[in-house]
């Protein structure tokens, strides 16, 4: 090894003693100390040699010394070597990587990635954010057209991105690739989820003149909700009686789509809740409701009880039709064939119901809200609201409805009767 440009004989003494001591990583064996070598050769002139405490994580985690593994790579690596993961979850991760991490960090060495790289990878998503949102406002049709299908990546969705390169280099960590997690120390913009609201009347009449609502998560009025389950039983009697459901007692739409027919009683007019049907990209997959959501039991009221009865009876007809065809899902909500709904199926369904009824916009979830709302509004506290949707804490029951809370009418008629309880004399002269 050869090296030349040092200003004094103890500075090139200095780097020979440094070469040395990364050859000395080898110990005895002879292929690791070849590694080194062969690593040192390869370095440029005027270029540092590496560091000596990344190189020696790299041979004791058994990486090959001459290889300066990548952000890229290692994240290939690590999700494939993952054991155990839900499949949403590779998937979820799989689309960080693919979409975000790789293209933004992946040709950094992952030694030397820093806090730096990981602003400059969220500064420029959220520069593309602004590009879809300019372009779409555009007056130039073929601009507009440029970015249709293009979804813009909110707080929540980077937040969830971080988290996938934090797991990622936390096990890096552990496995003496790397000593310090950039991703942990990076402050990005809150992820909360916006607040709902409740369409009142003087929301309503801003949104038909602008087209604008007041929060991404609306919920109906109780007469809107009304006018919406009219239709609905009308024009949708297959799947009325889940709207209804979901709409009283606050079921996730993977909840009712999931619900297993034996655990609906309806002489004793109780439900429990322990299983989903959701979606892997586009795939329906069953799996258990986790944590304080998982087996709660709740009572129906009457008419949700006659509905379920009624559609009871209309699904014993279509089996009857079937005959020995009819599959045998478990499912208490399910298609006139018999087959399980798809998720995407009923978000459709309900979108199409709810827009024929000029109805201000809210989505299927937002249901669950309303099941919400109006359990306060009969007297109910933030504790039964908890309960009935399964929340882990009470702090997101309160987060989450405060906000509705204060549109109901029926907390304006509480504000006035405590007012009223302060005797003013000038109000009364």
């Amino acid at each position: 090894m050869r090296r030349s440009g040092f200003a004094t004989r103890s500075a090139a003494d200095s780097q020979l003693n440094e070469a040395k001591a990364l050859l000395a990583l080898a110990g005895d064996d002879n292929d690791v100390a070849v590694q080194i070598a062969t690593l040192l050769l390869g370095i440029k002139p005027g270029r540092p040699l590496p560091d000596r405490n990344v190189l020696a994580r790299r041979i004791g985690a058994g990486i090959a010394a001459a290889s300066d593994t990548t952000v890229g790579d290692y994240l290939d690596n690590w999700l494939a070597a993952r054991r155990g993961l839900a499949e949403s979850t590779r998937r979820g991760y799989g689309s960080h990587i693919t979409q975000h991490l790789r293209p933004h960090l992946g040709h950094i060495p992952i030694g030397r990635l820093r806090n730096t790289h990981l602003r400059g990878m969220f500064d420029a998503i959220g520069d593309r954010n602004v590009a879809i949102e300019t372009a779409r406002q555009n007056d130039n049709p073929e601009t507009r057209a440029h970015v249709t299908g293009m979804r813009t990546v909110g707080p929540a969705a980077m937040h969830r991105i971080r988290a996938t390169l934090r797991k990622a280099l936390n096990d890096a960590i552990r496995d003496r690739l790397i000593d310090f997690n950039p991703a942990t120390h990076l402050e990005l913009p809150s992820g909360r989820s916006p607040k709902p609201r409740v369409w009142t009347p003087r929301a309503v009449e801003h949104w038909r003149a602008t087209g604008q609502q007041p929060s991404p998560v609306m919920v109906w009025t109780p007469a809107q909700a009304g006018q919406f389950l009219d239709y609905a039983e009308d024009n949708d009697p297959d799947l009325y009686a889940m709207f209804l459901l979901i709409l009283h007692r606050g079921l996730r739409r993977g909840e009712a789509v999931g619900l297993p027919d034996a655990n609906i009683d309806l002489d004793t007019a109780t439900v429990v809740v322990a299983q989903q049907i959701t979606t892997c990209g586009h795939t329906p997959i069953t799996k258990d409701i986790k944590g304080n959501a998982n087996h709660r039991l709740f009572r129906l009221d009457t008419s949700t009880q006659a509905a379920m009865r009624t559609y009871q009876t209309r699904r014993a007809r279509w089996q009857a039709n079937a005959g020995p065809n009819w599959p045998a899902t478990g499912l208490y909500f399910v298609q006139p064939d018999g087959r399980p709904w798809h998720p995407q199926t009923i978000s459709k369904r309900f979108k199409k119901l709810a827009a024929a009824t000029d109805l201000p916009p809210i989505r299927l979830h937002d249901l669950r809200h309303g099941a919400a709302t109006y359990l306060k509004a009969a007297g109910g506290d933030l504790k039964d609201i908890q309960e009935l949707l399964g929340h882990s804490s009470l702090t997101i029951t309160s987060d989450t409805y405060t906000s509705i809370i204060i549109d109901l009418a029926t907390e304006r008629a509480k504000a006035q009767a405590a007012a009223d309880l302060v005797p003013r004399h000038r109000l009364a002269s």
